[in-house]
């Protein structure tokens, strides 16, 4: 494995993941283009543990969401980046952004979703694995992925 180091924008805070994610979403709904500030973002689904944090404070903020379900997002307490999130917190598994690595380019989207909501001028690749809302999970996920959730989250 790659090292996958990263951090947030003031550089007080610095992580370290211990394995790669278990799936990663490029997320185009409406939630995430308003938190963001952006036309979706990139979540890397990690076990919460398998992020070590080497320096620096982050603390949960509490967001609203179209759902109703918490969703807490982890920022750098000096600079406010946000570098993961707990959707329904949950605590044991975390959606790290992606795009906060030091190599931004290191974890390509496996799939793409909520694209209902995707902005028209958002062209996405030919071969890119593509859905409305959501997905069966069983059907796109790896094996070895589902195991780890399993392991962590049960049935859930």
């Amino acid at each position: 494995m790659r090292d996958l180091t990263g951090g947030c924008a003031c550089g007080a805070v610095r992580y370290r993941l211990t394995s790669g994610p278990m799936f990663v979403h490029c997320c185009h709904c409406s939630d995430c283009q308003r938190q963001v500030g952006s036309a979706f973002v990139i979540n890397a689904l990690i076990e919460t543990d398998r992020i070590e944090v080497q320096s620096g404070e982050i603390a949960p903020t509490r967001l609203p969401t179209d759902s109703g379900r918490p969703h807490l997002v982890y920022r750098c307490t000096g600079c406010g980046t946000t570098l993961w999130s707990d959707y329904g917190d949950r605590k044991v598994m975390s959606f790290l952004r992606a795009t906060t690595l030091d190599d931004r380019a290191a974890l390509p989207p496996d799939v793409h979703i909520f694209t209902r909501s995707k902005l028209p001028w958002v062209r996405l690749p030919d071969d890119a694995r593509v859905f409305e809302v959501y997905y069966d999970m069983q059907t796109e996920w790896p094996p070895e992925s589902l195991a780890r959730r399993r392991a962590i989250l049960g049935d859930r």
